[in-house]
Parts: C-alpha cells; sequence; structure tokens
C-alpha cells in the first residue's frame, strides 16, 4: 500500500507525544491480552533511548481527528544485520503501510552497515492473531517464544542459602560494572537476538533506563572469579513487582548454584521492598535450561511473546 487512508498523516513522534502513544499502546494491547502492557516510564524511555532517530526510525500516524491510529519503529542493533521492528496499530491498512515503511528501512540500516541481507524481527503476543497473519504473509517465521514468568511473594522471602566460595558485589562500584559488562556478553553470547556491546555503549542504555539504578546491579564471582550477573529494576512497578532484566553465568560456572542464588537474592530483595512479585523474561529456546530452572523455584508464565523473523535483501 502506497498512501495511508484519506484523512490520515504521520510524522515522526516526539519525546512530549509518549502519552498520546502510549494510549494507543494501551487500547491495542488491551484488546489483543486484556490488560495495558506498557507504562509511562517504559514509553519515555523508548522515544529516548540511545541512538533512536526519531525522525528515520519512528512514525507516528494520526487519524482525521488527530487522534493517534498507528505507531511503528526500527531499533539497528550495533552494526550487525539484525534489526528489531515494531508495529502498532488495529487497522489493517495502517499496519500494511507500516510494515512497508518498517521493513524499507530495515533495509537501509542493514545497507548502512555493509550487508546486502538484514535479520528482521517482530515480536507478537501469541493470542495477537491478526499480527501472526500479517507478518506470515510478509514471509516471516516465528523464530523462538519468550515466556513472561512471575513468582508471587506472601510474606517474608528470606535470603538464598549460601553457596560455597559465592560472593555477590554490587554495581554502585564502577569496577563490577566494568566485569558484570564482560560477563553479560560472554554468558548471552549464542543467545538468540544478541549482539555484543562495547562497554560504552552497554553502560549508555543503562543509564538510559527511569527504572533502572546501578544498585539493582549484581555480579557473582566464584571461587574468586567472575561467574554470573544479574539486573534487578522497577520495570514493572504497576504490579508491585520487581523484574530481573537480565540474568547470565558463563559457561564454566554453569551448574554450581549460581542463577538459583541470584535469583533467590532478587526475590529477597523484591520482598523485603514491598513488592508482590518478582518477573523476568526468558527465551524458551535458550541454549541453556533457564526455563526449567525458573519453574522449579517456583516462577510460572504468565503471558507467551512470540518472536517472528523475516530475512530481507
Amino acid at each position: 500500500m502506497n498512501a495511508l487512508p484519506a484523512g490520515h498523516t504521520v510524522r515522526p513522534p516526539r519525546p512530549e507525544d509518549a502519552e498520546l502513544i502510549l494510549g494507543l499502546v494501551h487500547a491495542y494491547t488491551t484488546a489483543v491480552i486484556g490488560f495495558a502492557d506498557y507504562t509511562l516510564e517504559d514509553m519515555c524511555d523508548e522515544l529516548r533511548r540511545p541512538g533512536f532517530d526519531l525522525e528515520r526510525d519512528a512514525w507516528l500516524v494520526l487519524g482525521p481527528a488527530g487522534e493517534p491510529v498507528g505507531y511503528a519503529t526500527t531499533n539497528g542493533k550495533s552494526g550487525s544485520d539484525e534489526v528489531d521492528v515494531d508495529v502498532v496499530s488495529a487497522d489493517p491498512a495502517i499496519s500494511d503501510w507500516l510494515f512497508t515503511r518498517v521493513l524499507g528501512r530495515a533495509r537501509e540500516i542493514g545497507r548502512e552497515g555493509g550487508h546486502d541481507e538484514v535479520t528482521v524481527d517482530q515480536g507478537v503476543y501469541r493470542d495477537d492473531t491478526a499480527l501472526r497473519a500479517r507478518v506470515a504473509a510478509l514471509g516471516f517465521e516465528a523464530a523462538t517464544t519468550f515466556h513472561r514468568m512471575r513468582i508471587d511473594h506472601v510474606g517474608d522471602v528470606p535470603p538464598p542459602a549460601p553457596v560455597p566460595g559465592l560472593v555477590l558485589r554490587q554495581g554502585v562500584d564502577p569496577a563490577v560494572r566494568r566485569t558484570a559488562h564482560e560477563v553479560w556478553n560472554a554468558s548471552f553470547a549464542g543467545h538468540f537476538g544478541f549482539v555484543p556491546k562495547t562497554y560504552e555503549a552497554w553502560h549508555e542504555k543503562r543509564e538510559s533506563k527511569s527504572t533502572f539504578d546501578w544498585s539493582g546491579l549484581w555480579l557473582a564471582e566464584l571461587d574468586g572469579r567472575p561467574a554470573g550477573f544479574a539486573t534487578c529494576t522497577d520495570q514493572f512497578t504497576d504490579e508491585n513487582c520487581g523484574y530481573v532484566g537480565h540474568l547470565g553465568v558463563v559457561a564454566e560456572a554453569r551448574g554450581r548454584g549460581v542463577a538459583k542464588h541470584l535469583l533467590g537474592h532478587a526475590f529477597h530483595l523484591n520482598a523485603s521492598a514491598g513488592r508482590v512479585g518478582t518477573i523476568l523474561h526468558v527465551d524458551s529456546n535458550n541454549p541453556t535450561p533457564a526455563l526449567g530452572l525458573y519453574e522449579s523455584v517456583g516462577m510460572r508464565p504468565v503471558l507467551v511473546i512470540d518472536a517472528w523473523r523475516g530475512r530481507l535483501a
């Protein structure tokens, strides 16, 4: 489709549009999954994320009365051939128009990075049958599945039992941050959609998140060597839950209780802060048995999001 429906206009979004766009996202997610799955903090953070060029990488479609009816973004990954896209619109015609734009921009990002082809990923709620059909028609295929996991905290949650040789260090120390970055790159290598970052880019992204504080970064050392890390954030305060944004363990330390200890530490911190639960996301095709670990400590899946992937020339 080469034109928007009559009476519709498009422009780049601006940071001050956060509440306007959030209303569109809330209406869309409520219709699809039954609740509003985004917060104003999430939206504000998205519009000011490092490297996000609003003029080239985002589109806001307005209806005849100026109401938001479509929103889409592209997000290139550190010069790689991978680009994340996201299209939000309940109107099939507007959704198709936006997909034409984001896929065209994804190709541009690929060429700018020296790639003849580009890999494009779009997240789709399992219950979003319309979007699933749309991306399938574009030639995308389901690539992996992410489960949103949750555990509820009732009363006090004790700290985890000590693991011999395991020490946790907090990210308020800049030296801990640098080591945690190295562990992040090492522990997530080979995971779906992962592209390593320089320390500067990784640090900048953490700093840009209004829900993150360096006191929520925990580095695990086992027998004096870096073994794993976790980031605990306030991303789900609308549900009065803590959020484990990342949890990784280097290959040589896996199977020794590091991940379970970091999880238990997060549960203890969240419950002590008055949170009623802890949330995280996990790739069901994770090269490590992470899903089984989370289920073993009492977490349960509450939402399913599929990643659909296409390859464009």
